[in-house]
C-alpha cells in the first residue's frame, strides 16, 4: 500500500467517520484511480471507523507541514 498527495486528496471529501466499506464505496462512486481503491481494500478491516486520512495514511501533510504564513495572502 502506498499513498501520494494525489491519491489522497480523492478522498478529502470522504463522509468521515467511515468504515472501510463506506471508503471503498465512497471511492468507486466518485471516480477514484483504481490504486485508491486497491489501498483501502488493504487496510485492517476490524469493523472500526477512521476519523480521518490520518488513521489511514499516518503521513498525511497538515497545514502546518507547510511553511508560509497565511496572513500574507
Amino acid at each position: 500500500m502506498y499513498w501520494t498527495l494525489e491519491l489522497a486528496s480523492y478522498l478529502e471529501d470522504a463522509p468521515w467517520p467511515a468504515t472501510k466499506e463506506e471508503l471503498i464505496d465512497y471511492a468507486i462512486r466518485t471516480g477514484a484511480p483504481l490504486e485508491v481503491v486497491e489501498n483501502l481494500q488493504e487496510l485492517e478491516d476490524d469493523g472500526q471507523h477512521f476519523e480521518s486520512i490520518e488513521e489511514i495514511w499516518p503521513d498525511y501533510p497538515t497545514k502546518e507541514d507547510f511553511f508560509f504564513n497565511e496572513d500574507e495572502y
